[in-house]
């Protein structure tokens, strides 16, 4: 695989892992977040710090970003000192937080007219899917910059699959939180009747979480949360963010969702006791409270 210059914006949780495995292929990072000692060690590992994401975009061939929330990626692209203003032309910005299809659709409108190609292409995995580079990339955009970004995708994940046009990544990616929010609803319900009941809920996990009742989130989350586990692989705050552009999705499409109407309230919970910034198994503790 040849090598290329690439912008990284965003070295939390998972975009440090994902840049590290950029890394070790042999490309030339520049980085920004903004706290720079969370990517210290990818300047460790050689790579170049930038103040600001345009300083960063106009040395790359490539600029991926993974930040927090919308108004993060609007700032990001749309700023004086960002990608948008900075970017050399023909490079491909690859925004892979989750966010509005709207604005991703936005986003690809203004790098046409700058010469750029843009593509959607959030993840999902969490850190050890990060880590262990087995993430699922579900990317929307221009079609021949997906493929020239293929092979740094799957640097970073195992699945990769292209959706359509611009928008499209982000509204796969919000399918797929639909689907998790009712899933953390099962397992947290489930262990607590099996505690309700005098049942061990570690054993009864053993017995559920290979069958049909198990799943990802079930196998790796509900052990974290019955040991006491709450730090992050994904924020619940995000998560909230996550379901909320779900919600506001499914309204412009008269879509009634009460499974994930039922999530986003009890995440609200979640929230209001303060627990934003502990990982999703944190529904747990609410269900856990109340037994």
């Amino acid at each position: 695989m040849s090598t290329h210059s690439i912008a990284f914006i965003g070295t939390g949780v998972m975009g440090r892992s994902m840049a590290g495995h950029l890394q070790a292929a042999g490309h030339t990072l520049h980085v920004h977040n903004r706290t720079k000692a969370k990517a210290q060690a990818l300047l460790d590992a050689g790579a170049t710090w930038h103040d600001t994401p345009g300083a960063a975009a106009a040395q790359a061939d490539f600029v991926i970003t993974i930040v927090g929330y919308p108004h993060d990626v609007e700032e990001t692209y749309f700023s004086p000192q960002g990608v948008l203003a900075r970017a050399r032309p023909g490079a491909v910005l690859i925004d892979m937080t989750t966010s509005s299809p709207a604005l991703a659709r936005r986003i690809a409108a203004a790098a046409r007219t700058e010469g750029l190609s843009a593509l959607d292409a959030p993840v999902t995995g969490g850190d050890v899917g990060a880590r262990e580079a087995r993430l699922s990339i579900m990317a929307g955009g221009d079609e021949a910059a997906f493929q020239r970004a293929r092979p740094l995708f799957e640097r970073m994940g195992r699945t990769v699959v292209f959706h359509g046009g611009p928008g499209s990544g982000q509204l796969c990616k919000l399918a797929n939180q639909i689907a998790i929010a009712s899933v953390m609803m099962s397992w947290c319900e489930a262990l607590a009747f099996a505690r309700g009941a005098g049942l061990d809920a570690q054993r009864v996990l053993e017995s559920i979480g290979g069958g049909a009742a198990g799943s990802a989130a079930m196998s790796v989350l509900a052990p974290r949360a019955l040991r006491g586990d709450f730090a992050p692989g994904f924020y619940v705050k995000h998560f909230i963010k996550d379901m909320k552009l779900a919600l506001e999705c499914a309204a412009e499409m008269q879509l009634g969702l009460p499974g994930l109407a039922a999530a986003k309230h009890l995440y609200d919970q979640v929230s209001a006791h303060g627990w934003d910034d502990c990982g999703t198994q944190a529904l747990w503790r609410l269900y856990a409270e109340r037994g």
